[in-house]
């Protein structure tokens, strides 16, 4: 009696812990999509970006502004 329901509550926790890995799975794998996707915006506007104009660049002259 105890036997049949230890092997069950053993059988409930690995089916659990499948469910869980899978929507694991399915998280990483969409969180990756994402950050692809957004690596290739930014590596789009970058390349779009003319080289003048830098925010870095000083305007009046003097190194260092």
């Amino acid at each position: 009696m105890q036997e049949e329901k230890d092997k069950q509550e053993r059988q409930t926790a690995i089916a659990s812990n499948d469910s869980r890995q899978h929507r694991l799975k399915l998280a990483l794998r969409e969180n990756l999509k994402r950050r692809k996707s957004q690596a290739r915006g930014r590596s789009g506007l970058a390349s779009s970006e003319p080289a003048e104009g830098r925010l870095d660049d000083a305007s009046d002259g003097e190194p260092g502004r």
